[in-house]
């Protein structure tokens, strides 16, 4: 699994680097610049960038708006609190907030419970497929199904051929999806089976298939 971690402190963007490496394959980089030339050469499970790189919160906010629309977990590292962070960035919101200073524990924690999330809902795709019983149609041609429970649990999607949908399978996004069949877009962005992709804080982008597909997804703890 891969982390972009975005800081323009040389020594911070080091020590977070090593920390992170443990768990994850890291890239680091400095700048904006830099990271948005790296989500646009590679993905990855985790994005997580200091609000205010180069010096103003426009810099976090780009690279938040990037990844969004990549599909791509966005956590911010920021002295702010977090609601001051959220604040900053309406109308994107963040899926993690590591607030400054804060302790090993902390970022370890905060990354590995976006890493957790990608590793289960690729397990729980290797378990039984929903029954016909247990889909229910929330749209024309879109059906959902969470045998163990929707709150916690996995929730399949299925989508017929040429439908379209406000992606709506968690009320507050979070969450990690594999799609098994088929394709799907996201507002400009396309993948094909099997992919794996991330609908973020508060997210309802506009979906379509051209060819049907199916997703699982698992929302991310905490």
């Amino acid at each position: 699994m891969k982390v972009l971690l975005v800081e323009d402190d040389a020594s911070l963007r080091e020590g977070m680097g090593e920390l992170i490496s443990d768990l994850a394959e890291v890239r680091s980089v400095g700048d904006v610049g830099a990271a948005l030339a790296a989500l646009g050469e590679e993905r990855f499970e985790l994005v997580v960038t200091d609000l205010r790189i180069g010096g103003g919160e426009a810099g976090g906010r780009s690279v938040l708006e990037a990844a969004r629309k990549g599909r791509q977990a966005v956590a911010i590292v920021s002295a702010a609190s977090p609601d001051e962070v959220t604040r900053a960035l309406r109308p994107w919101v963040p899926d993690g907030v590591l607030v400054k200073p804060f302790q090993i524990e902390d970022i370890l924690g905060l990354v590995e419970r976006f890493l957790a999330v990608h590793r289960n809902v690729e397990l729980a795709s290797r378990g039984q497929l929903p029954s016909e019983g247990d889909w229910v149609e929330c749209s024309p041609g879109v059906h959902l199904a969470s045998p163990g429970g929707g709150a916690s649990g996995a929730i399949w999607v299925r989508l017929a051929a040429q439908s379209q949908w406000e992606w709506a399978a968690r009320a507050r996004g979070r969450e990690a999806a594999l799609l098994l069949e088929g394709e799907l877009e996201f507002e400009g962005t396309h993948f094909v089976a099997p992919a794996t992709f991330f609908v973020g804080a508060d997210d309802t982008p506009e979906v379509r298939t051209p060819t049907g597909c199916l997703v699982i997804t698992l929302g991310l703890d905490g």
